[in-house]
């Protein structure tokens, strides 16, 4: 017969399933409810309610709308400033304001997923001379000639 979650049977269990899911350590946990470090892991693993972690992750998605907002508040303020100081003929504090609003841009743009600084690799498949260089080498043979030229066509058409 399995054993019984001691934290299911803990008269704290939402407070305890809140803390999980808030992140709290399990060492605070063990030590203000009196639990084992092992059952608060079993439990997080096997039992947690998934309604929680999805307020979590409401929550997170929230606090991420929240940031969004303050860096075009930012943006916003930034431009103010460009336009005052372009107003005075204040040029050093324009450039400051210019040099501001781009780095929130960039920020925007990474935040909202119109920027992303991952390397990537262009592969070209089959270079025109390459193939060029195989249909040759296949002359004297029509019939496998034809068969590469076609199976080598969509690649042409992709690069």
């Amino acid at each position: 017969m399995p054993r019984r979650c001691s934290i299911c049977q803990h008269n704290r269990l939402e407070r305890i399933n809140r803390a999980l899911v808030e992140g709290i350590g399990f060492p605070a946990l063990v030590a203000k409810y009196r639990v084992s470090k092992d059952a608060l892991s079993r439990h997080k693993a096997n039992h947690l309610p998934a309604t929680l972690v999805k307020a979590q992750e409401a929550q997170e998605a929230a606090n991420a709308d929240d940031l969004l907002e303050e860096v075009r508040s930012i943006q916003a303020r930034a431009l103010t400033i460009l336009g005052r100081a372009e107003g005075v003929g204040d040029l050093r504090t324009a450039l400051g304001a210019i040099r501001e609003a781009r780095s929130n841009l960039e920020l925007l743009a990474k935040l909202v997923g119109e920027l992303d600084e991952r390397p990537q690799v262009n592969v070209v498949l089959i270079d025109a001379q390459v193939r060029a260089a195989i249909i040759r080498a296949l002359a004297p043979y029509g019939e496998a000639r034809l068969a590469v030229a076609n199976a080598l066509e969509p690649f042409e058409e992709a690069s």
